[in-house]
């Protein structure tokens, strides 16, 4: 019987090894500043705040003209400002090569920033509303509003 007892009592403690030390304060330290309450972790914040968290807007097009991308790259994207329903002007990507946009266009706006165009946050959908697709379109026709290929 005792010297059951004492197997039981000399086992040796768990061991857990972490990267660092594990640091417990002392019974003075703890009275001197006592805990701060932990704050709640926030939700992350939106990538496309003028949406209001829907997948797309509508919005009316106050104008439209030509941004330089950033450092490495050349060109002339093509931009549009937006009016949205929800009352906030954002800038929006026209992709694709030629549009029939002006101004007072009534177009769809969706999220996805532009890498190369710093502000630019929006896009705008091709072939909804008044803005039509991409013409002779033959890959990637649903992204960019193309029309069903003819059957042969």
């Amino acid at each position: 019987m005792i010297s059951s007892l004492r197997n039981l009592c000399s086992f040796s403690p768990v061991r857990f090894f972490h990267s660092s030390p594990l640091v417990l304060r002392t019974i003075n330290q703890s009275m001197r500043s006592p805990s701060k309450p932990r704050r709640k972790l926030s939700p992350p914040k939106s990538k496309s705040p003028a949406l209001q968290e829907c997948y797309q807007r509508k919005g009316v097009c106050s104008a439209i003209f030509t941004l330089t991308p950033k450092k490495p790259n050349s060109g002339n994207r093509k931009v549009a400002r937006v009016k949205l329903t929800t009352g906030k002007t954002v800038m929006a990507y026209i992709q694709g090569e030629g549009h029939n946009l002006q101004e007072h266009s009534v177009v769809l706006v969706r999220g996805g920033r532009v890498q190369d165009l710093p502000g630019v946050r929006y896009k705008i959908v091709r072939g909804a509303l008044d803005l039509g697709g991409v013409v002779n379109r033959m890959t990637r026709r649903s992204k960019y509003g193309g029309e069903d290929l003819p059957l042969t």
